[in-house]
């Protein structure tokens, strides 16, 4: 049974040194309806202090997905997912590498430590827009994501 686009609602940290990627991922994502709220932060460290809720992030609620970019600044995407995949208290959260990289060694490894997906960012932004939505689709209303409900 598909669960209706309410029901669906889903918080995404989007973890991205881009600024342009992240304006494109958030529109491409309000004009869906289907993600509830994205927290973007810049960098790997970042990403595991907000997910380990440390500092500035101590009193927020954990994501339903982490949207992962491999290629940052401080620790690169690869690194940020081992990280997250040896913490108990957030492993269960499913990742999904969203990057530029077509290298099969990134591939692989991203599966290796842990992605439940993998998604090249398209160069053509109505290319990109559409990828947004068709994972949008899957995730809200498909997939089911651990300690949500949903």
């Amino acid at each position: 049974k598909v669960r209706s686009m309410e029901q669906s609602r889903i918080d995404i940290l989007l973890v991205e040194d881009n600024d342009d990627d992240i304006l494109l991922t958030e529109e491409a994502f309000s004009e869906g309806k289907l993600v509830n709220v994205i927290h973007a932060v810049r960098d790997g460290e970042e990403a595991l202090q907000y997910l380990r809720r440390q500092g500035q992030y101590a009193d927020i609620s954990l994501p339903g997905l982490v949207m992962l970019d491999l290629n940052m600044p401080k620790m690169n995407g690869l690194e940020v997912l081992v990280e997250m995949k040896k913490d108990p208290d957030i492993r269960h959260i499913p990742v999904v590498v969203l990057t530029t990289s077509e290298r099969e060694i990134d591939i692989v490894k991203s599966y290796a430590f842990g992605a439940c997906s993998y998604i090249k960012k398209p160069v053509q932004l109505s290319d990109f827009k559409d990828a947004l939505h068709q994972f949008e689709l899957y995730w809200a209303l498909v997939a089911r994501i651990p300690g949500t409900g949903k």
